[in-house]
């Protein structure tokens, strides 16, 4: 029992490694090789985790094996064009001009259906409003809507703007994180005085704080729970 615990918590963090230096991408947002890969690893993990019998290392050197090719695939794609357009794939073109490419369609086996499904996940009911809409490599649709369709911006009517960063999270569930502080040359002491002007005298009462680049500060104390 001992045994099997053990191999299963070495097998775990091989895996949670070997996912983390694979990248931050959703699912949703791999590229196939990569979502090959994936499925390949959590295989080979099992199989050692259900088998005692079966030596650990024939499924930690496999899958060192596959992370190892994931890697050198990423690094080669980021040189080769050739290379990346073979593994990733290119986008495919499926409105263009306002026009359906109805061989690009038949090429990807890409139904009408499919394509306004899509269209509307991206606010587009009418496909009348999109100039161009694109398959990416992700199999995710980018749209490109129409001049006399797209949302008024300030730029469009010459009115001049503030610039707007993100806000720098201060505190999460009551901790406080000190280097974003420091990047903002601000220390905990200004935090606690600040709060303290709304009657919070304990950081670890804060649920999440944080200050935008205007200087307002945003906090939500912990909801009491009997």
């Amino acid at each position: 029992m001992i045994i099997t615990l053990i191999r299963t918590l070495i097998l775990f963090a091989l895996v949670v490694v070997a996912l983390r230096l694979m990248g931050k991408r959703q699912i949703g947002k791999l590229q196939p090789y990569e979502l090959v890969i994936i499925v390949m690893i959590a295989d080979l993990a099992a199989v050692p985790m259900e088998d005692i019998g079966i030596p650990l290392l024939s499924g930690i050197i496999p899958i060192l094996t596959l992370l190892f090719v994931e890697v050198a695939i990423s690094f080669g794609a980021l040189k080769s064009e050739r290379l990346r357009g073979v593994v990733c794939g290119t986008p495919s073109i499926l409105v263009a001009n306002g026009k359906i490419v109805e061989a690009e369609l038949r090429r990807l086996r890409y139904n009408i259906n499919d394509l306004l499904e899509q269209l509307r996940t991206k606010n587009f009911p009418n496909i009348a409003d999109v100039e161009y809409a694109i398959l990416e490599t992700s199999g995710e649709i980018s749209v490109v809507p129409k001049s006399q369709k797209r949302p008024v911006i300030p730029a469009d009517l010459n009115i001049p703007t503030k610039y707007e960063g993100i806000p720098m999270t201060l505190i999460i569930d009551g901790y406080v994180f000190e280097q974003n502080l420091k990047k903002i040359n601000l220390s905990r002491e200004w935090l606690q005085t600040e709060l303290q002007k709304f009657g919070i005298g304990d950081l670890k009462q804060v649920l999440l704080a944080s200050l935008d680049t205007e200087g307002n500060l945003f906090y939500q104390v912990k909801t009491r729970t009997a």
